[in-house]
């Protein structure tokens, strides 16, 4: 399941935020052997052209001054370098990421909601009572004005306040607050990558899709088929692409292996200007 463009370069664009990884621009001489990394520019006053681990661009760097904090004589072996995250496997942490966001404010959302019914609930004799004071009002001053419909509906909405019971805001309450907890923790988890945050957000994403067909039947808006759309695609992707209830294989099979090798065997620029 592909949901990164066939031309968008996660790396370019996360080399752009995070700036790029050149080991060869950190240390004081680079050898033969150091040329998939970096080479240094004859005639350019001690210039090289450093590779960038992520994204592949090569760049023209001055050489460190001997005595420079986090430089090194030398590279150290390819084994033993920082490799940065690149292809699959980073275009997989960074919808992991925007997934995480996306829980996140759903956190927030259900955490004012829990706010708004807290105070609702604290405040629902006071609110009733001036509902029913303004009902009666409105009976009085505007059953003669001709303003039938928008009366109505002015007295619909006090009728619902007059009606609302403790009981129902705290189940409520109580509901929202579950949600923000759930959603809270699913955004840490997913944003630190953890195995059993996709467990739980395919499970809690599973459980309010029947909520949301629901919904749907009674009343179709661009945002209910929107949320609709994107809780099923993060579903299908988590379940697919991180290989969730043993699906393509389980985990055993989640291949996270980046060929460095193969990578690093590409030529190098020349030299030369």
């Amino acid at each position: 399941m592909r949901l990164v463009p066939k031309r968008w370069h996660t790396e370019t664009w996360i080399c752009s935020i995070r700036g790029h990884q050149t080991p060869a621009a950190r240390v004081l001489r680079l050898r033969a052997e150091d040329r998939p990394l970096g080479i240094e520019v004859p005639g350019q006053g001690g210039d090289r052209l450093a590779r960038c681990l992520r994204c592949d661009a090569w760049l023209e760097v001055p050489a460190p001054a001997p005595g420079t904090p986090g430089v090194t004589e030398v590279l150290p072996a390819l084994a033993d370098l920082a490799k940065p995250r690149r292809g699959r496997v980073l275009q997989d942490a960074v919808l992991l990421r925007l997934i995480a966001i996306n829980k996140a404010i759903h956190a927030i959302t259900f955490g004012l909601l829990a706010m708004a019914l807290a105070v609702l609930r604290f405040k629902l004799p006071g609110l009733q009572a001036s509902a029913r004071d303004l009902d009666d009002q409105i009976r009085q001053n505007l059953a003669q004005t001709g303003q039938q419909a928008s009366r109505d509906r002015i007295v619909d909405v006090l009728h619902r306040v007059v009606g609302l019971h403790r009981s129902v805001l705290t189940i409520l309450l109580v509901t929202a607050v579950a949600y923000c907890v759930v959603e809270a923790i699913e955004a840490v988890g997913l944003w630190k990558e953890k195995r059993w945050a996709e467990y739980l957000t395919v499970v809690a994403t599973a459980g309010l899709l029947p909520f949301e067909i629901h919904e749907l039947i009674e009343r179709i808006t661009v945002f209910r088929v929107g949320a609709l759309v994107v809780n099923v695609a993060i579903l299908a992707w988590l379940v697919w692409a991180k290989h969730l209830f043993g699906v393509r294989g389980g985990a055993k099979t989640l291949d996270e292996h980046t060929d460095w090798p193969a990578i690093l065997a590409t030529p190098a620029p020349a030299p030369h200007r």
